[in-house]
């Protein structure tokens, strides 16, 4: 019984290490030009979102750039949230499909 109580608080831990690594890690996308640049962190809260003066004349060009910039930041992001994910189920030897 103790070890599991042991193995629960060592996952309890683990998780919240994680959790605080992905609050910190920051995760940044730029449009092909430059122009637009979004930053995420591991846990896909927008953090810092920078535009182009030049951008601020022609809406439909600008709203192209927010929403492609916007999801690959998003999809950064995922990735590293599920690759530390898996670095501690990993670790405490959870085998869990599709992850």
């Amino acid at each position: 019984m103790f070890d599991k109580a042991k193995q629960m608080y060592d996952l309890q831990k683990k998780a919240k290490a994680m959790q605080k690594e992905l609050k910190e890690t920051e995760i940044e996308a730029k449009s092909s030009d430059g122009r637009v640049s979004v930053v995420f962190n591991g846990e896909m809260h927008l953090v810092n979102l920078k535009i182009d003066d030049s951008l601020l004349e022609d809406k439909f060009e600008l709203e192209k750039k927010l929403k492609g910039t916007i999801s690959e930041g998003l999809q950064r992001a995922q990735a590293v949230a599920a690759e530390k994910t898996k670095e501690i189920m990993k670790e405490m030897n959870l085998n869990i499909p599709g992850m």
